[in-house]
């Protein structure tokens, strides 16, 4: 168990925003995540900045493309001190990104289901059967290929664990405390749920971001956590 699991997700438009609440974070938070957003605002530059300064990142750029761009963009992604990088857990996406990653010590996750899709977005992308079936058949696939871990819906984590494995990395966003705001995700849970159900990581984003004193608020979170883990049968 991580002594601190909690990413917090840097969803600004621009790096010094970001740089405002890393500063204000200090030592309270050790592990980042760069998506998209910020991504295409400050690019690699911010990301080995980041890493710089002793922070561990986790580069959200949940690939999807054909295989030759998947592997020489993660060989890009594999030079830098980048921890975990996404793609998306399609069985030759996620192959390509094994080949690309060679040796290197980057960790590639595998996503899942997004956590703003429902039962209703599934159907409607064709395919035949429930969330937690699709997740099951990912997850099994994501670890036959090679994947170091997954992302998955804090619904799910439990049974991600229970398929996955006790050595694969289990990642959880979508995670609100009870008095926060849900916003744009519909399968989502609690940090001490999450923690409880075995993830290894949550990813908190404006309960955090948008926090009058976030350091306090990443306090608040892993008392939460930790008073899980100590109710919680072992």
């Amino acid at each position: 168990m991580n002594t601190n699991p909690i990413i917090v997700a840097l969803d600004f438009e621009d790096e010094q925003q970001a740089r405002t609440l890393v500063s204000r974070l200090g030592s309270a938070v050790d592990f980042y995540k760069v998506g998209m957003e910020l991504y295409a605002a400050a690019g690699m530059p911010f990301v080995r900045e980041l890493s710089a300064e002793g922070k561990k990142v986790f580069l959200d750029l949940k690939l999807y493309d054909i295989g030759e761009t998947v592997k020489r963009t993660v060989a890009q992604v594999a030079r830098t001190e980048v921890r975990f990088l996404t793609v998306h857990a399609i069985n030759p996406v996620m192959r390509a990104a094994r080949e690309g990653r060679g040796v290197a010590s980057l960790q590639l996750m595998a996503v899942t289901v997004l956590t703003s899709f429902d039962q209703q977005d599934v159907t409607e992308m064709g395919y035949p059967f429930s969330i937690s079936e699709l997740v099951a058949m990912r997850v099994r696939k994501a670890m036959e290929i090679g994947m170091d871990g997954v992302i998955c819906s804090p619904l799910e984590a439990a049974a991600v664990r229970k398929i996955a494995g006790p050595d694969a990395i289990v990642v959880t966003p979508g995670v609100r405390s009870h008095n926060a705001n849900k916003g744009d995700q519909k399968r989502v849970a609690t940090p001490a749920e999450e923690i409880a159900a075995r993830a290894d990581y949550i990813v908190i984003g404006r309960e955090v971001t948008r926090a009058s004193e976030p350091a306090e608020q990443v306090a608040r979170i892993l008392q939460e956590t930790k008073a899980s883990l100590t109710c919680s049968p072992s």
